[in-house]
């Protein structure tokens, strides 16, 4: 059909996470570079909230480039993005007054075609901005990433409505690996991929970003038969 109509296959980059449950879960084995992605926190409190925004920066560490970052909010804590091997002298921060503020700044980024990846941070995503962002990507293929942030309850009842994202994730804090000693083990989540065009919802449970924004199979979930290739769901098209 598209020899017929005189187009060509678009071919699209990706970031692969490393973490073969997980890329063999994504179109191309990876997360797609030139395309619009979607993250938030599994609930509404700050501590859901804080591991989406890490999950992000380390996506955005293994960019390269520059990176975009827009807020409303001045309260991303640097330190613990550069934790997660986004070094601080990478990011760019824009303070937007609001939503459509930063999304007009997260389309400019995008526009510009120079940088690793361009972050916005918004309680709301409609179909018509979604879908110009997600061409702005494609034209300078750039990743775009939608960090979505309530300030009220009701605001998250927005996630469940349909955008032109490739992928849409949700991001929940597990109980840290115990250790031998008195201490805190390496931080866990559980990372829902409720929306994939072109492919499968699915759920993993994994090791945090490490220092170079890298995830890891949790030691003792790596070897359980069917636990590393996460809930597959329904086909998102």
């Amino acid at each position: 059909m598209e020899s017929i109509e005189g187009t060509k296959r678009r071919i699209r980059k990706v970031l692969p996470f490393g973490v073969p449950p997980m890329d063999e879960k994504l179109p191309g084995g990876g997360l797609a570079m030139g395309a619009l992605h979607e993250v938030a926190g599994g609930g509404n409190g700050a501590v859901d909230g804080a591991a989406a925004a890490l999950f992000v920066a380390g996506i955005a560490a293994r960019t390269r480039g520059q990176i975009l970052w827009c807020i409303t909010r001045s309260d991303l804590f640097a330190p613990a993005v550069a934790q997660v091997g986004l070094a601080p002298d990478r990011v760019i921060y824009v303070e937007a007054g609001d939503d459509k503020a930063v999304l007009a700044c997260l389309e400019e980024g995008l526009r510009h075609g120079g940088l690793g990846a361009a972050v916005g941070e918004v309680a709301r995503l409609s179909m018509t901005v979604s879908r110009r962002l997600q061409l702005r990507a494609e034209e300078t293929g750039t990743m775009g990433i939608a960090l979505r942030r309530w300030r009220r309850p009701t605001e998250a009842l927005d996630f469940g409505q349909p955008t032109a994202a490739m992928t849409r994730w949700r991001v929940s804090v597990l109980p840290s690996a115990p250790l031998p000693v008195p201490g805190v083990g390496r931080h866990r989540w559980l990372l829902e991929l409720i929306r994939c065009r072109a492919g499968e919802s699915a759920d993993f449970e994994v090791d945090a970003c490490d220092a170079k924004g890298r995830l890891s199979l949790p030691s003792d979930l790596a070897n359980r038969s069917g636990t590393a290739e996460g809930r597959s769901g329904r086909a998102a098209g």
